[in-house]
């Protein structure tokens, strides 16, 4: 085994490696192999960051808006500079493609990019004359120290979906990457602490569920940001604001993807491909769930068999060829796997199973194949829990109206799509689904930085979704002022008579 990469604190502008704690080991999911360890921190690790956020927070709040956003387009810049070094950091470290790490350290820019924006996006509104001599205006303050917890299944973007929009709104920051997946928020920090950024203003800590408590407690965090499965949202939420907190808490998924018999057969096909098994199925934007309704199962599953069958699995950083990487674990590799027999047993019929998939060239790699189950009925496995993996259900269905039904059925609310060449059949769908993302031939309807990403029921806890304005509003307060002037020439027309 080749040294183990360090995985240092980063508290008030210093890197502090931690010794004496229990580690839990990083993997790189293609080869089987721990290439670092994260140290697991508690509440004295939290109560630290939590200081050093504190003290530079009066500072950095009184910084003018256009300064904080020269900060991040420093780091925008520098992050570009270093964009093949973290796209590889991310495969390393998670296991997707080099391609799918691009576009999640893309994706990542792209918010970045929306936060340089900070002058113009914290503008407040004001009007004149609300009564007679009398001003009304607001304007929009930081809330103070606040945190982000994030999941392992994006280790670029999803930080970079809180954090920078926080600091640019005058905030101070406390980052819990996942224990699994530290290595690329680490190296972003150097950057970001090399492109200017105060010491204090943005903190890692690491640790499992003692950390994550600590922080749902600590008095000094104001609000706390979390991506991550439904049973944990859901957790972090109500612990969050039983402590006095403003929480977003994102949670997991169930997508229904419904395509019409008019669909476009080559194209339905590929985007399901993608959607399904893209990042190993591990987001929460994936399609788990493909209904085909009336005739489409006749054309698209067999051109959806075809595609799938030629996806290349194998070590994403070392075979550039790879269309599909490992999952994280092989515990979760496991469960995939086991899910997938469950089902059968319940009476799914595998188009294609990657069950049994061997990739020689790293045989110890976490490798599950991609996998089409046809006959899928309600009630089974695969339909009731959210597998995040490789694995694409297929129900088969007479009508939209009963598509729709089905999948409004589900428990979560993210996301939906529907492929069809009909506009009255999509805007039925739009109108009707329950969802808050939605895609019209478009399998993976993840919205770009300044759109909020808005799941619905199940999928999130909260009033403000991560991304967009809602970002700017979850990170910000509001001061409303009103203004009445006596003495002439202070804002008055009129001369004291």
């Amino acid at each position: 085994m080749s040294k183990l990469l360090p995985c240092p604190l980063f508290i008030g502008g210093e890197w502090t490696n931690v010794s004496g704690v229990a580690t839990t080991p990083v993997h790189n999911p293609s080869i089987g192999e721990v290439i670092a360890e994260t140290p697991l921190c508690g509440p004295d690790v939290v109560d630290q960051a939590c200081r050093a956020a504190a003290e530079a927070f009066p500072k950095w709040m009184e910084t003018p808006p256009v300064e904080r956003a020269r900060v991040l387009f420093k780091l925008k810049v520098l992050l570009e500079d270093h964009f093949d070094e973290l796209a590889l950091s991310v495969t390393r470290e998670h296991g997707k493609t080099l391609a799918e790490a691009r576009g999640d350290v893309r994706r990542g820019l792209e918010n970045i990019e929306y936060a340089c924006g900070a002058p113009s996006l914290l503008m407040g509104e004001s009007l004149e004359n609300v009564a007679r001599g009398i001003d009304c205006d607001s304007i929009r303050q930081p809330l103070g120290v606040v945190a982000g917890i994030t999941p392992f299944n994006f280790p670029a973007m999803v930080p970079l979906w809180m954090w920078p929009m926080a600091i640019a709104c005058g905030n101070t920051f406390i980052l819990k990457p996942s224990e699994k997946v530290p290595l690329t928020s680490i190296r972003i920090a150097e950057l970001a602490q090399k492109a200017g950024l105060p010491p204090g203003v943005l903190n890692i800590v690491h640790g499992g569920r003692e950390a994550v408590d600590a922080i749902l407690r600590h008095p000094t965090i104001k609000a706390i940001s979390f991506v991550g499965s439904t049973p944990i949202a859901k957790y972090i939420y109500e612990t969050g604001i039983a402590h006095g907190k403003r929480v977003q808490s994102a949670g997991g998924a169930k997508n229904f993807v419904l395509i019409m018999p008019d669909a476009d057969v080559g194209n339905s096909a590929t985007g399901l491909m993608e959607s399904a098994f893209g990042c190993a199925g591990e987001r929460c934007m994936a399609s788990s769930t493909a209904v085909a309704i009336g005739k489409a199962a006749d054309t698209v599953l067999p051109a959806l068999v075809d595609v799938v069958s030629k996806i290349r699995v194998g070590p994403a950083d070392r075979d550039p060829q790879a269309q599909m990487g490992a999952v994280i674990s092989r515990q979760h590799a496991d469960r995939v796997c086991g899910l997938i027999s469950q089902a059968e047993g319940e009476g799914a019929k595998p188009l294609t199973d990657g069950r049994s998939i061997k990739v020689s060239s790293a045989p110890n790699g976490f490798f599950v194949g991609p996998t089409v189950l046809d006959h899928v009925k309600p009630g089974m496995v695969t339909m009731k829990e959210e597998v995040f993996g490789p694995v694409l259900n297929v129900v088969r269905m007479e009508d939209l109206d009963a598509a729709i039904e089905l999948a409004n059925t589900s428990p979560y609310g993210n996301g939906a799509a529907i492929f069809t060449r009909s506009g009255k059949a999509a805007r039925e769908f739009r109108h009707r689904i329950q969802a808050g993302m939605v895609g019209v031939n478009i399998g993976v309807p993840a919205p770009m930085a300044f759109f909020p990403f808005s799941g619905w029921h199940a999928s999130f806890f909260g009033d403000l979704h991560v991304q967009g304005r809602e970002g700017v509003a979850f990170y910000t307060q509001q001061k409303v002022t009103t203004t009445r002037w006596f003495s002439y020439g202070e804002g008055s027309i009129w001369s004291d008579k």
